[in-house]
C-alpha cells in the first residue's frame, strides 16, 4: 500500500521536507500503526509532539482512522497564531 504522508509546521521543519509517498507493509492499517512505522524509519518526533493532530484525505481523524492505498495521510501539531 501507498500512502502520501504530509507533515506541517514543527514537524516539517524537523523532517525538513512537507511531504512524502510511502509504501507501506500490509500490516500498517491505521493512521496509529502509520504512525508508529514513521517512528521506526526515524520520524520520532510523531511520538514526541504534543496534541499531534492528523487527518486523512483532509478530514479530522484519531489513530484508530483505518488508511487505505492512495491516501493522504497529513499529521501537525496544533498551531497558534496572532
Amino acid at each position: 500500500m501507498s500512502v502520501r504522508v504530509l507533515y506541517f509546521a514543527s514537524l516539517r521543519e524537523a523532517f525538513g521536507t512537507a511531504h512524502e509517498t510511502v509504501d507501506l507493509p500490509a500490516s500498517v492499517e491505521t493512521v496509529g500503526q502509520l504512525r508508529d512505522w514513521l517512528v521506526g524509519q526515524g520520524r520520532a518526533e510523531l511520538v514526541t509532539a504534543k496534541n499531534l493532530r492528523c487527518a486523512v484525505n483532509q478530514d479530522m481523524a484519531r489513530l484508530t482512522t483505518p488508511i487505505h492505498s492512495g491516501d493522504e495521510v497529513a499529521f501537525f501539531p496544533p498551531v497558534t497564531g496572532g
